[in-house]
């Protein structure tokens, strides 16, 4: 069973950092694309980040290029994403989500619906 969980959520304030971090379980997914959504309330879930199977292409939604990095562990099971200089519109619930499909061995899907396997979220608050 496949099982993605989501860690490093909590209560910050503008311009400070955090490190969410998800493991996946169940299946190696070395080979498959992953990335981090996320939902603020009464809003359309969004893509934030994704990064390819091989690690060698990343993606970013434009509201947190040059703040967010995301990056894959050692053993490709795990992706984490650094997010710094966070600000108040960042608040959500943050998602880690698994492509699985070959594509994602070189492409970075920014679509929900390219993403079969999801987290339960992890509860990100910026205070201003």
């Amino acid at each position: 069973q496949v099982q993605l969980v989501e860690s490093g959520g909590g209560l910050v304030q503008a311009g400070g950092s955090l490190r969410l971090s998800c493991a996946a379980s169940g299946r190696t997914f070395s080979s498959y694309a992953m990335g981090w959504f996320r939902q603020a309330p009464g809003k359309e879930r969004e893509f934030v980040a994704g990064i390819s199977g091989g690690g060698g292409r990343t993606d970013y939604a434009d509201s947190v290029k040059g703040r967010f990095t995301i990056s894959r562990g050692n053993a490709k099971n795990a992706v984490y994403l650094q997010m710094n200089m966070l600000k108040p519109e960042d608040t959500a619930d943050y998602y880690c989500a698994v492509d699985d499909s070959f594509r994602g061995l070189t492409v970075v899907g920014t679509l929900d619906r390219e993403y079969e396997y999801w987290g339960q979220g992890t509860q990100v608050t910026v205070s201003s």
